[in-house]
This record gives structure tokens, C-alpha cells and sequence, in this order.
């Protein structure tokens, strides 16, 4: 029992000297055992265990990654160990003093994937501590573009969302240059992602189809939106095609106003009525014939009284014709020497 706990008081001495930073050695005191020991190897009783670090390299999709480079460095700054993963994604560091030390990745090995930042690694007496490094995948370099869809020139002041799914990943702005940079990051090792413009430049009208695109981590991708100009009013056309007729256009339809007869233009128009003679010696009145219900209104003197009086000499002049011819019959009959009985 005594042997057992002096082998193990500079494991202990070892480990008190790790939590505060710095590595001192005490002095032992050697014991030999009394008992013969045939199956261990003789050892120095001042010789301190060491340990290891054992590094397992995976991808955020769960693969291993061989080619990695790593770097230890002691509490001093100086390199202590390095080397690179194999194909299974294991690298191993044996035979470290206990302590604390500081785990640089200085490559990925693999063009898709980033580096992680430098982490403490303490290593205990006697064993391999397990460490699993998962390598995040390269951000994608997006650079924005808003064109004028006529000229090509650069545009400010249009912004997009970038997303995938049904996620915004990033929104750029173009400035006043018209471009925009940042960092697309990924979750796999490809990625279809979308492009939707959700603010036009100043004047602009917006581009509101999404475009598509394709990519893959630490791929540069350039952006480019096009749009129109707002169209001016005096721009836009006047004489749109109307349903409603225009006071000059001529319709087909029938009127109920009568339409007024212009001077010397009376084609169409029907002719007065005639007044008719007396048939026989007994002369009737003569009226004027009223105007029918659909003539038109005529223009000029009215001729009525000329009418009525043309009427009344007439009735004048029949009426002394018939008296001297009665007349002419009586003297005929007194000349021949009749008698009336």
C-alpha cells in the first residue's frame, strides 16, 4: 500500500499544478517494494504519467473530414504537437505533459468548410482526452447589383431578401454606388436559395418576380436587379377607347326631337298640301289643311290669310256668274211669247 501511493503523489503534484497554470516538480522520496513485482516494468519513481488528446473532425451533415491541420501549443506559446486527420477524421496526440494547452486549427482540409477558433485543451495524467471538432461550412460571398433595365446604370437604394425555403436567410440595400455585399451562410453542401426584390430604387418601378438561384459554401454569387421607370403622366396615353359615344360621332339610333330645317337644305322635307278647287257651282269655304302630325315646322311668313282671302274672291266670282246666266235664261223665255200658267 505504501508503494502504490508514492507512485501516485506526482500525478496528484501534476494536477494541482494544471489548475493554477504553471508546472512545478517537487522532490520525491523513492520506495522499493518488498515484494517482487515480475509483471511491471521498473520505473523511476520522479517520472510523471503523461497523456493525450484525441480530435475526431466531423461537418455540420455528420461526415468526417480528413486532411485537417492542427497545431498545440503549451502554456509558453511553443508548439508542443501537430499533425493532420486521417481519412476516418482522427488525429491522436500522445505523450503530453499534464497541463494546459491551446488547440489551433490551422486548415480545414476541404474548400467547403471553415476553420473554428482556437480552444483550451487541458490533458490529464494517464489518459487520452476526446475532443470532436465540428467544421462549420464557408459563407458564400453575395455581391448585389440594381440596374436601370433601359441604361445599365447602378441604382440605390434597392433592397432584396435572400432566402431559402420559406426562411429569409439576408437582406442587402445597395448603396450609392447601387451595390451591396455580405455573407450568405450554409447548412449543407448545396443550397437552392431565392432572390425577391421588396423595395425599388427611387423612381423605379418594383420587380416583383423572385428569382432562383444555385450555389455552394464559399462560392462568390453575384445578384443583379433590373427595373423600369415609373412612367410619367404626360407619358401615358390619352385617347383610350371609350364604349360611350362622342357628340360628333353620328349613332343609329332614333331621335323623338324633330330635327331643325336648315335654309336651302329641305331635301326630305314633304311639300305643303295643295288646296283644292270647287268640283261643282256651289262653292264650299276653303280652309287651310292642317299640317300632319309628323311634318316639320316650316321657316318663313305664314301664308293663311293670303289663303283665305284668295277663298272669299273666288266665292265672289262664282256667285255673279251664276246670277247673269239666270238672268239670260228669263229673257230667252219672254222673246219666244210663252206663258207661265
Amino acid at each position: 500500500m505504501r508503494i502504490r501511493s508514492a507512485r501516485t503523489l506526482p500525478a496528484a503534484i501534476a494536477v494541482a499544478a494544471a489548475v493554477t497554470g504553471s508546472l512545478s516538480w517537487a522532490p520525491t522520496a523513492s520506495a522499493q517494494s518488498t515484494e517482487p513485482t515480475p509483471s511491471s516494468t521498473p520505473r523511476n519513481a520522479g517520472e510523471a504519467e503523461t497523456g493525450g488528446v484525441a480530435i475526431l473532425k466531423k461537418d455540420p451533415g455528420g461526415d468526417v473530414l480528413a486532411g485537417a491541420s492542427f497545431t498545440l501549443l503549451d502554456s509558453a506559446g511553443k508548439e508542443a504537437a501537430n499533425g493532420k486527420t486521417d481519412a476516418q477524421g482522427q488525429l491522436v496526440f500522445n505523450d503530453l505533459t499534464p497541463g494546459v494547452y491551446r488547440l489551433k486549427e490551422v486548415t480545414s482540409g476541404s474548400p467547403l468548410h471553415d476553420t473554428v477558433d482556437d480552444q483550451d485543451v487541458i490533458v490529464t495524467p494517464g489518459a487520452d482526452m476526446p475532443l470532436t471538432i465540428v467544421d462549420p461550412f464557408k459563407d458564400a460571398s453575395v455581391l448585389l447589383k440594381a440596374k436601370d433595365d433601359k441604361t445599365g446604370k447602378l441604382l440605390p437604394g434597392s433592397t432584396v431578401n435572400i432566402g431559402s425555403g420559406e426562411k429569409t436567410i439576408l437582406t442587402l440595400t445597395t448603396g450609392s454606388d447601387g451595390t451591396a455585399s455580405g455573407k450568405l451562410p450554409f447548412n449543407s453542401r448545396n443550397g437552392d436559395f431565392w432572390v425577391k426584390q421588396v423595395k425599388a430604387p427611387e423612381g423605379y418601378e418594383i420587380h416583383k418576380p423572385s428569382k432562383t438561384f444555385k450555389a455552394q459554401p464559399g462560392d462568390p454569387v453575384t445578384v443583379t436587379t433590373t427595373n423600369a421607370k415609373i412612367p410619367l403622366p404626360t407619358e401615358k396615353p390619352t385617347d383610350k377607347p371609350s364604349d360611350q359615344p362622342t357628340p360628333d360621332t353620328p349613332t343609329d339610333e332614333p331621335s323623338d326631337r324633330p330635327t331643325p330645317v336648315r335654309p336651302g337644305k329641305d331635301e326630305g322635307t314633304p311639300e305643303p298640301s295643295t288646296v283644292g278647287a270647287p268640283a261643282s257651282d256651289e262653292t264650299a269655304p276653303i280652309a287651310a289643311t292642317p299640317p300632319s302630325a309628323g311634318s316639320l315646322a316650316h321657316t318663313g311668313a305664314d301664308a293663311t290669310p293670303w289663303l283665305i282671302g284668295g277663298g272669299g274672291l273666288l266665292i265672289v266670282a262664282g256667285g255673279g256668274a251664276l246670277f247673269a246666266a239666270r238672268c239670260r235664261r228669263t229673257d230667252s223665255s219672254t222673246d219666244d211669247g210663252s206663258v207661265e200658267s
